[in-house]
Formats: C-alpha cells, sequence, structure tokens
C-alpha cells in the first residue's frame, strides 16, 4: 500500500513526454528553464511593453506639432465694392459726384468660392495642472507591477521546478528501492529452492517465495513508469528533446536558519507586495490628475502658413502668428470631484489589501518553515526504524535458511524494509520542497546550493542526532 500511495503521489505532479542528455544539477535546470518558459517570456514581454508606454509619456513635455491642410467652398465669392468701402468710413469725400459714382462701382473679390491653404501649427504644454506629471507617476507605477508580476510567475515556475526536478529523483530513490527488493526476493526464492529440493521446507513455502518474487517485479515495473513519466515531464518543462537525467540527491540539513529570519526577508523582498505599492502609486497619481483638472491649462501655440491662395485676403493674412493661450474649467462632465473620491477609495483599497498580504505571507512562511521542519523530525525520526528494519531482515533471512523462520516472515523484513526508506525519501522529499518554497518567497533561490553543500546524506550515522541537536529557536 506504501508503493501505491507513492506512485500516485509522483503521477499526480507530472504530465507527459520530452528531452535531453548529460545529467544535470538542479541550478542547471532552473537556468534552462528561465531561458525557454513560455509564461515567464510573456512577462518579459510585459515588462518591456509597459517600459516602452513609460518612455512615450516623457513626450508630454515636448510640443505637438501638425502639418495641416484646408479646402473649404463657400456658397459664393467674397466681394468687396467701392460702396461698401465709403459706407464703412462713414465719411463724404470731398470728390466731384462724377468720380464718388465711378469710385462706387467698382468691386473686388476678396477671395474666391473655393479656398485652399496649407500650415505647420504647434502647441506646447507649459502647465496642466499636474496632469502630465501624474500620468508619468502612472506609467511608472504599470512598468513597476510589470516587473512584480513577472518576479512572481518566475518564483512560481521556481517551486514547479523543483517539484517536477525531485520527483524525478525520488521515483529514482523508490525504483532503487523496489530494485532491491526484488535482488533480495530472487535469492530468497533460490535458497528456498534449494531448501525445498533438500527437504528442509514444505512446497507452499517455496510457492510463497515465488508469489513474493512476482509481486516484487510487478511493483519494479511500475516504479519504472513512474520514473519514466517524471523525467518525461521534467524535460517537457525545460524544452528539451532527449531526456533529462537529474544529478541531485535527496538530502536533509542539520539545521535551517530561524522562522523569523524567512519572515523578515519575506515581507522585505516579497514582489507581491512591490506589486500593491505599485497600484498604489497609480491610484495616487489618479487622484493628481482628478485634482489637475481643476487649474487652469497654459499652453504656447504657433502657425506658420505653407500655402495661401492668391487672393486678396490671403494677401492681407500674416504668413505667422504665435501666442500664449489660458483654458480655464468652469463647468465639466467628467464628474471630476466623485473621480477624486473614487482614487481615494482605489488607495484605501491597496493599503487594506497590502496589510492582509502580509498577515497572509506571515502564516504561509511559518506554515511552510513548520512544515520543513516536521520533514526534518520524520527523516531523522526514522533512523532508528531503520536501523532495525535492516537487522530484521538479516536476521529472517538466516533464520530462514534454518528452517526458523517461514518464507513470509523473510518477505514481510523485506517490504518492511523498503516502506521505511521509501517513507524516509518521500520526507526528505517534502523536506525539499518546503525549503525551495521559503527560498521563492524570501527571493533566495540562488542560495540553494548552500543548502546542498551542507547537506546529510539521508543514511548517516549523523542524522541520528539530527533532532536532539537541532537550535529549538
Amino acid at each position: 500500500m506504501k508503493t501505491k500511495t507513492i506512485a500516485l503521489f509522483v503521477c499526480s505532479l507530472l504530465g507527459s513526454q520530452t528531452a535531453y542528455s548529460a545529467p544535470i544539477s538542479f541550478q542547471q535546470a532552473w537556468e534552462l528553464l528561465k531561458q525557454n518558459n513560455n509564461s515567464l517570456a510573456a512577462e518579459r514581454a510585459n515588462v518591456e511593453r509597459y517600459e516602452h508606454l513609460k518612455n512615450s509619456k516623457g513626450n508630454l513635455n515636448l510640443p505637438s506639432i501638425s502639418v495641416g491642410a484646408n479646402f473649404t467652398r463657400l456658397d459664393n465669392d467674397v466681394t468687396l465694392s467701392g460702396q461698401q468701402i465709403m459706407e464703412s468710413t462713414g465719411q463724404t469725400l470731398p470728390l466731384p459726384a462724377a468720380l464718388l459714382s465711378s469710385i462706387g462701382s467698382i468691386t473686388s473679390t476678396v477671395t474666391e468660392r473655393d479656398i485652399f491653404s496649407s500650415s505647420i501649427r504647434a502647441v506646447w504644454p507649459i502647465f496642466t495642472g499636474g496632469r502630465i506629471s501624474a500620468a508619468q507617476d502612472a506609467a511608472i507605477g504599470k512598468k513597476e507591477e510589470a516587473q512584480s508580476q513577472l518576479a512572481m510567475e518566475t518564483q512560481a515556475r521556481y517551486e514547479d521546478l523543483a517539484k517536477y526536478y525531485y520527483s524525478v529523483v525520488l521515483a529514482q530513490q523508490v525504483l532503487e528501492t523496489r530494485s532491491s527488493v526484488e535482488a533480495g526476493l530472487t535469492k530468497h526464492r533460490d535458497n528456498a529452492l534449494k531448501l525445498e529440493q533438500q527437504g528442509q521446507i514444505a512446497h507452499v513455502e517455496r510457492l510463497q517465495a515465488e508469489a513474493s518474487l512476482d509481486k516484487a517485479a510487478v511493483e519494479r515495473k511500475k516504479a519504472q513508469k513512474d520514473l519514466d513519466i517524471a523525467q518525461n515531464a521534467l524535460t517537457e518543462i525545460l524544452g528539451q528533446t532527449t531526456l533529462v537525467e537529474p544529478d541531485g540527491e535527496l538530502f536533509v540539513n542539520q539545521s535551517l536558519p530561524s522562522m523569523g529570519a524567512f519572515v523578515e526577508q519575506t515581507l522585505n523582498t516579497y514582489p507581491g507586495l512591490d506589486l500593491l505599492d505599485a497600484k498604489e502609486k497609480q491610484a495616487s497619481s489618479l487622484i493628481n490628475a482628478e485634482k489637475g483638472k481643476y487649474y487652469p491649462e497654459v499652453y504656447l501655440y504657433g502657425d506658420y502658413s505653407l500655402y495661401e491662395d492668391d487672393s486678396l485676403a490671403s494677401q492681407m493674412k500674416p504668413d505667422w502668428l504665435v501666442g500664449i493661450g489660458v483654458s480655464v474649467p468652469l463647468l465639466e462632465n467628467t464628474g471630476r470631484s466623485d473621480q477624486i473620491k473614487a482614487a481615494h477609495s482605489a488607495v484605501s483599497q491597496v493599503k487594506y489589501l497590502k496589510a492582509q498580504a502580509r498577515q497572509d505571507l506571515q502564516v504561509l512562511v511559518k506554515k511552510t518553515y513548520l512544515e520543513a521542519e516536521q520533514a526534518l523530525e520524520e527523516v531523522t525520526g526514522l533512523n532508528s526504524s531503520l536501523n532495525l528494519a535492516q537487522e530484521n531482515l538479516k536476521l529472517r533471512q538466516k533464520a530462514f535458511t534454518q528452517g526458523l523462520s517461514t518464507s513470509l516472515d523473510v518477505v514481510d523484513a523485506e517490504l518492511y524494509l523498503a516502506s521505511v526508506k521509501t517513507q524516509q525519501y518521500v520526507a526528505s522529499f517534502n523536506y525539499l520542497i518546503s525549503l525551495n518554497k521559503l527560498l521563492a518567497l524570501t527571493s533566495e533561490m540562488d542560495t540553494f546550493d548552500n543548502y546542498k553543500n551542507s547537506a546529510i546524506p539521508l543514511t548517516s550515522a549523523e542524522t541520528q542526532t539530527l533532532v536532539n541537536e537541532k537550535d529549538p529557536s
């Protein structure tokens, strides 16, 4: 039953097929995943996107320059007569009546009904009530949010890799254990055949040995399949074309840094908190942008004519003009006061979310830390059971050859030793998963090799005293 549980556990973590060649360390696998993972590539592209958008907001401080052309058709030509000129002056010229009549009958075309013009226009905002700086701050906040999302995705992928990588290592250890059981039961079956031929044991004892061997072969094949599934899944997520062979091994450490150190580091570096800071910056910039709607907008402007038709109006119009303009909002329809209130509510929401996130992170770190300690204690606590199982197997094998023990006793001893080993492997696997989760939460993924270099082999005598030597803090 223990073997079946392990097989299901390994299978539940994994996926399907793929590849690599030489054995690789966990750190090498991590570098491969960072290069080939599509979700990380997508988040990096998202950071680049918001970096470009942030840079684009810097242009808001520059003038906008455009070239424009207009074609206008009037209902009639615009004309001006001498009579209209004299009437507009309100004065009577001291000229002979015939001359005055002649002047009054003169008509001049000011512009024809079809008008075409072209010019360069420039507008340069010099004061916008803080709306430009607010837009730039919001863009910076969005970029920082994208960076935090990338960091969180990186941590998630690191945790996933630890499960996939060490699932292969666990499957290898389980396979070795099942192979060892099969080898032991093969030797036991051979001994049973000899003893039966010598008349020292009953026929049923030899049948029991053969049945147990056949079952051990089935369990070994299942373990091999579990390893194939785990290895194919690891190869797939690393984007390789030949099966990846881990060169890592299951291990434990004598102790961990204090829980408080992990909690403090997490609260100082966790990218999810930085993401909320970025959202708070965006909400604050929205407040400034809405407040800016209450202030006047001051701008410089200019226009230079590129083309004009040959008309009196065009000749009278100057070629260029410059000026300064002011726009004062008196009444607008965007609901700026409620928009400001909404922005303040958004800031409050982010602050509450950040406070809750800090609480949740503390709970998560403490829970993960205690799980790592529990797994470490289980590994060390099983050493006495492992020693007992090894001695018991030796005694049962010797007793069987002397006719003092049954075949079932030997099989039970073999299976009990395998179950203790497997339980210890699973506990070590759980320790490594919890350890890597702690390293991800604290943004200390690069320090994993420090723990690996100070590792204690599972079967060393030194692990038997770990529980007593551990720092009680």
